[in-house]
């Protein structure tokens, strides 16, 4: 439960909040005089004396009133000439012969001098009071939104989220997979808890730690945790909540919240997504902004607060390159936390974390899974889990079994099946002759990741059928000669649609792409060209987001490495031509079997292949490789097709 605490009650109003309070009430009399004003003019108008006469030969008037100078005529409903919803008036004239005149009629009705006082008051309450509150009224809740919830005496106040012991339900207990990363925040949790430990040696507590990694890895998890280990009050708050549409309300509420902070202390300080208040400052698009000034703040404020007293500011954000150096230096940041994506014992663990209150069956292995899920996060990975306890109560199942938590892997990467697409028998042949193009290759070169599972079922993130492989072993570098084979397998489907049907189709689009970004990416980041050696053509940015690399070279270079990679790819693409040619007999005895049964496994393919090559079972490497039935790897990259029609 949150539990939003206002250190300011009882405090009397700033210079600031009434200002501000000044503005609404001058905002309403200007508003409510100027509707005044406008009623008016709408609902009176004036007629002569001698009409106000004709008026009451004709019988027009149901009613008089005398009230000062004026004559208030109120026209009678069946008036044809004049409308009873406009008061008429007409300036009062010494007459001893009106009062006559209107009691000849008879039906009019005369009222005197107006000395009601009552009216007099209704009226002000109506055209003043009514509309001044409502205005008022509506100002108090437009400035209560921008102020975060604190009202018009708090637009500049902190809206941090303060999290006392235990609340938050998260221990290290709870994380997984970033051993590094909470040995980091362990420590800074420990000094909060012994300090004397520490300063006994000389040592002080960082003034700050931000944690920094992909999307999903657990940022705002270890965050959490650390509240939940260090026993102290925890203000959580994202960047964009310092944001405002008034210049100063941010570094306003930087102050405050620091101002709450160490009268709290010891306490821990989360910004979540620090990147939307401390972007680099640039003074070629202007500067004095409302982000600039709330940054300025808070570089002041935590250079100006005693790390001695317990106070530590945690951030965390997954674009470091575009904060403003002077955020990044010691003294403010001292710590960066690396939160980065988990490895094969990280990825264990935490499928581990995620299936505590999962019921599991004998036959669940959590290597294997973590094998398919190669650059999977946290997050993926307790999506999976949850996706494979669902498919299993959806097949009336009491526990979850590997087969659910494979399938929960397939369903995550590309979606489930689309039984409503019916492809017709010639795009069924092309997409399976397609595919085993990719499987064929794969086979055949001793670099390449062994096959687990080929299917030509349509699945609902676009691809008409896919080839899935699992490595044996988790790998963090790639050789030449396996990058080499990546693009010949990933150019294997194109090929196979040329040597089969003597022309090709839409559905290598994504295989292309694959094929280009590894091309491009020996040429100009891994020094794997011939023509261009060692030099490092491109940078990398947005490390932990896009990973999108930028050339930094002239135009001509950025053209001879286009013919590089062109070069490259017409001679991937001319040795699977030729793999596949010299087993063209393999390739359709697979196909056939393929698109008879839709989908295949790794140990099924291999057994036609070898028994068209005539191979031992023992023979090849691949087959004492372990082979699940459905095991997809994290990034399909160069085998799983998004085939467009």
């Amino acid at each position: 439960m949150d539990n939003n605490q206002n250190r300011n009650n009882g405090k009397k109003p700033s210079g600031q909040n009434i200002g501000v309070l000044t503005v609404i009430l001058l905002i309403t009399v200007v508003v409510v005089s100027l509707m005044n004003s406008e009623l008016k003019k709408r609902q009176t108008e004036q007629v002569g004396y001698e009409e106000f006469v004709q008026m009451i030969k004709d019988g027009e008037i149901e009613e008089v009133r005398f009230s000062g100078n004026r004559i208030l005529i109120t026209p009678k409903t069946s008036s044809t000439k004049y409308n009873r919803l406009i008061q008429y008036y007409t300036v009062r004239v010494q007459d001893s012969k009106v009062t006559d005149r209107l009691l000849e009629q008879g039906d009019v009705h005369i009222i005197g001098e107006d000395t009601n006082t009552g009216s007099v008051i209704l009226n002000f309450i109506v055209g003043w009071v009514l509309p001044s509150a409502l205005m008022i009224l509506l100002l108090y809740m437009m400035f209560n939104r921008m102020g975060g919830g604190n009202g018009i005496m708090g637009v500049g106040k902190s809206n941090a989220k303060v999290y006392v012991q235990k609340e938050t339900g998260v221990t290290f207990a709870d994380v997984a997979g970033e051993d590094e990363a909470k040995e980091s925040l362990v420590e800074i949790v420990d000094f909060l808890h012994n300090p004397q430990k520490y300063t006994k040696i000389g040592a002080k507590l960082p003034k700050g730690a931000l944690l920094v990694g992909p999307p999903g890895t657990g940022k705002t998890l270890l965050a959490k945790a650390v509240a939940g280990e260090a026993h102290v009050p925890f203000y959580s708050l994202s960047g964009s909540d310092f944001v405002e549409m008034f210049v100063g309300v941010g570094a306003s509420r930087v102050r405050d919240l620091f101002k709450q902070a160490q009268q709290s202390a010891p306490c821990i300080i989360f910004i979540d997504e620090i990147d939307a208040i401390g972007r680099s400052r640039d003074s070629r698009m202007g500067g004095n902004d409302e982000r600039e000034q709330t940054l300025n703040q808070l570089l002041s404020e935590m250079d100006g607060f005693d790390s001695s007293k317990g106070l530590l500011v945690l951030a965390a954000t997954n674009r470091p390159e575009i904060l403003d150096p002077a955020l990044l230096r010691p003294g403010r940041f001292d710590r960066r936390v690396i939160v980065d994506k988990p490895d094969l014992k990280g990825r264990i663990n935490i499928l581990k974390v995620h299936s505590k209150d999962v019921r599991l069956d004998e036959t669940v292995d959590f290597e294997e899974i973590a094998l398919a899920t190669s650059g999977a996060v946290g997050a993926d990975l307790a999506n999976m889990m949850n996706e494979a306890a669902i498919n299993a109560v959806k097949h009336g199942r009491q526990a979850v079994s590997q087969k659910d938590l494979f399938e929960s892997v397939e369903l995550v990467l590309v979606g489930k099946e689309k039984k409503d697409r019916i492809l017709s028998q010639e795009e069924r042949r092309i997409v399976s002759y397609h595919e085993v193009g990719h499987a064929l290759l794969t086979a055949l070169q001793k670099d390449a990741e062994p096959v687990q599972k080929i299917t030509i079922v349509p699945r609902t993130m676009g691809a008409l059928g896919y080839v899935m492989q699992v490595p044996e072993e988790e790998k963090f570098l790639n050789t030449k000669k396996e990058l080499e084979a990546m693009l010949v397998v990933s150019l294997a489907g194109r090929a196979a649609e040329e040597i089969v049907f003597d022309t090709v189709t839409t559905g290598a689009a994504n295989d292309i792409e694959q094929a280009t970004r590894i091309a491009r990416a020996m040429v100009t980041q891994y020094g794997m060209s011939e023509k261009f050696g060692l030099m490092g053509l491109a940078t990398q940015e947005n490390q932990y987001l896009t990973g999108r690399t930028v050339l930094n070279c002239g135009e001509a270079t950025a053209s001879e490495i286009d013919e590089e990679v062109m070069k490259m790819l017409k001679s991937a693409y001319a040795e699977a031509k030729r793999l596949l040619s010299e087993n063209r007999e393999a390739m359709d005895q697979i196909a056939e079997f393929l698109i008879e049964r839709e989908t295949i496994t790794g140990k099924e393919f291999m057994e036609i292949f070898r028994r068209v090559k005539g191979i031992p079972e023992q023979a090849p490497e691949q087959s004492a490789a372990p082979v699940q039935e459905q095991v997809p790897e994290q990034s399909p990259t160069p085998e799983q097709e998004h085939m467009q029609q």
